[in-house]
């Protein structure tokens, strides 16, 4: 059924969840568990996003059809329009319709390059897609009414709607909001936000200028970890009230569960503001998962306004289940997952992994599990509770590049693709035109500094501990080495302590240094590389890949290095930050992409698009693990002796 038609159906408060398409086939595997899992939540309806420029397009329809086909979910695909070859679009509409997938959000995407015609051109000589409206009109044109159609809002204001004095204004963006009804979209998902008053005010707004029947859905990401919290509010230009804020003490920001704990509060506050001061006109609300569930399962549960999802009347269940158990996966292989309360490592949004050998049951168990008659039992399962709910919530902490690749939330913060963190006026004003590798070298070092804040690869600013390190990193950016992630070595530091530090108090953590860079291909060949070899075997391990796809390594195939790991009371071993062959492979992938978005700032014959695209062919990227932790300078002797 199409969106609108579910939403005016549903009498009671409803959820709906967004997900994004997995790195890895293991991701995959585990994402669709755990999306099987949420159906618990009975949400209205499910979105899967599209990567930038259409990067996830395949991805993101095989994700939605199985969604849709297996476990019989209400589908949403993301669609977005500029920077994309329009035969794209055709083709994902198609097999969104063949498959039965009657629900679009309408997306414009990155803004678009002015020099970059990436879409077909009109009659007139215009791009075919530079709004979303663009795309609302051509899906109305093309398919009549079909597909229902979703469109976004901003109660903040647009982020590029940046006014004179440097605020942003939802008043400027109601005009074009407005046309996009008028245009032909029957629903609208708001931006993400923590202050209910401003989503308030614009509701106002909405039901005033725009529509009395049209549903606003409010976007809502649950609180993980403080970082990731502060991370998407800044990129979302979502203002947090002081009141939120003052919640999150400095003795609690790097205890994950203590700040995921009073997230869960925060959000179901919200939700119970909206909907008694909208009398019951905002009846549904829209979770950006992150394609992680025990947060967004605890709200569910906790929020008076919602529990009734969870209300079923066979609560028994077989105390089987409880066993000591994992799922397989297929025939081959199997998930090993921690059975621990999980900390992530501050600045690195890491997922973590412990090497046990539990009881493997058949892996149909799945399907068990998903029949089971009490919803309440499923929900418990999302929490943690029990020992299917400790596999079930292995990776709960925020994952990045750094966390494990078989988590179905490895890689960025939302699944978009690869992008310059920034929009295309911040990036000529912070980086300019680099043309030279010594241009190169300024920008990395620059960012070193703190004189600018952002690379076109890490948004997140620098930790307390790179100050440790940083001449040592400036030497090394000044001999050509353009280092992207590093960590010095600790050994048993507290955990309150003010640079190591995290997870619960009482507790020791212990890191390896790393370094991750990008390296002439010469650099790496006739110096670097015989360097290491030159050490003790065992001493450093290294991965390094090219443009091309082709990879080498000192280690065997498929392992992985734990490189940040804790010990606290009452809890197995925790390992918040792993650097892995597969995980490795993906980022490459995105690193070397991420050249070729920046080149596309520029003109195809401008010197800096001519040199970013020599660059994407001439470097390595190369990451580097010293295993002796209890020598804490040998990795930066090493690469600067």
């Amino acid at each position: 059924m199409s969106i609108r038609e579910l939403y005016n159906m549903r009498t009671s408060p409803s959820v709906s969840l967004e997900f994004f398409p997995p790195k890895t086939e293991a991701g995959k595997r585990n994402l669709l568990e755990r999306v099987n899992r949420m159906s618990a939540l009975d949400p209205l309806f499910v979105t899967v996003t599209w990567g930038a420029g259409g990067t996830t397009a395949d991805k993101t329809i095989q994700l939605a059809i199985l969604a849709k086909q297996t476990l019989n979910l209400n589908v949403c695909i993301h669609l977005t329009c500029t920077n994309m070859d329009k035969n794209i679009l055709d083709e994902a509409l198609s097999k969104c319709k063949s498959a039965g997938i009657r629900n679009i959000l309408a997306l414009r995407g990155d803004p678009p390059i002015e020099h970059e015609w990436s879409n077909e051109m009109n009659v007139d000589g215009k791009r075919e897609f530079n709004y979303a409206i663009d795309l609302v009109k051509y899906i109305r044109e093309s398919y009549d009414d079909y597909f229902c159609i979703g469109v976004a809002a901003y109660p903040e204001g647009h982020c590029e709607g940046e006014l004179e004095d440097s605020s942003f204004s939802p008043f400027k963006d109601l005009p074009y909001l407005k046309e996009k009804i008028d245009a032909g979209a029957d629903f609208v998902i708001t931006q993400l936000f923590y202050d209910a008053q401003k989503f308030l005010d614009f509701e106002k707004l909405f039901r005033t200028h725009i529509s009395t029947e049209v549903p606003l859905i409010p976007g809502l990401m649950p609180i993980n970890s403080y970082s990731l919290f502060n991370r998407a509010a800044k990129l979302s230009h979502a203002s947090i009230p002081q009141h939120i804020l003052d919640k999150f003490q400095s003795e609690i920001q790097y205890d994950d569960n203590a700040v995921k704990s009073i997230g869960v509060k925060i959000i179901i506050d919200i939700i119970e503001e909206i909907y008694q001061k909208t009398n019951g006109r905002i009846k549904n609300f829209h979770f950006y998962t992150l394609n992680l569930e025990k947060a967004t399962a605890h709200i569910v549960a906790d929020c008076p306004l919602l529990s009734h999802i969870l209300d079923d009347e066979h609560d028994n269940i077989a105390m089987s289940l409880q066993s000591d158990v994992v799922i397989s996966v297929d025939d081959n292989e199997s998930e090993v997952h921690n059975e621990s309360s999980f900390h992530q490592k501050r600045r690195r949004h890491s997922s973590n992994t412990e090497m046990s050998r539990p009881q493997v049951i058949d892996k149909n168990i799945t399907n068990v599990v998903a029949s089971l008659p009490s919803r309440k039992v499923l929900i418990s399962i999302s929490q943690g509770s029990g020992t299917l709910g400790r596999d079930a919530t292995w990776d709960e902490f925020p994952n990045g590049r750094f966390g494990d690749s078989r988590s179905p939330a490895y890689g960025e913060i939302d699944g978009y693709g690869p992008t310059l963190k920034v929009g295309n006026k911040k990036a000529y004003n912070i980086w300019g035109a680099p043309t030279r590798v010594s241009d190169l070298k300024s920008i990395f070092i620059k960012y070193l500094e703190g004189s600018i804040d952002v690379l076109p690869w890490c948004d997140l600013g620098l930790s307390p501990e790179t100050a440790l390190i940083q001449e040592e990193l400036i030497q090394l950016n000044q001999r050509g080495y353009l280092t992207l992630a590093s960590q010095p070595a600790t050994n048993a530091a507290p955990s309150t302590d003010k640079i190591f530090g995290w997870g619960p108090a009482s507790g020791y953590v212990y890191q390896k240094a790393f370094i991750e860079m990008f390296i002439q291909k010469q650099q790496w060949e006739s110096v670097l590389k015989p360097k290491l070899e030159s050490y003790q075997q065992g001493k450093f391990s290294y991965y390094v890949g090219d443009s091309t796809g082709k990879f080498d390594t000192n280690l065997p195939a498929h392992s992985s290095s734990v490189v940040t790991w804790g010990i606290f009371p009452n809890s197995p071993v925790v390992q918040t930050t792993i650097v892995e062959e597969e995980s490795f492979k993906a980022w490459r992938d995105e690193a070397f992409c991420i050249w070729l978005e920046w080149a596309k700032l520029f003109l195809s014959n401008n010197p800096a698009n001519t040199f970013l695209k020599q660059v994407h062919q001439d470097y390595y990227l190369l990451s580097i693990v010293h295993h002796d932790f209890g020598d804490v300078d040998e990795l930066w002797e090493m690469l600067l002796e």
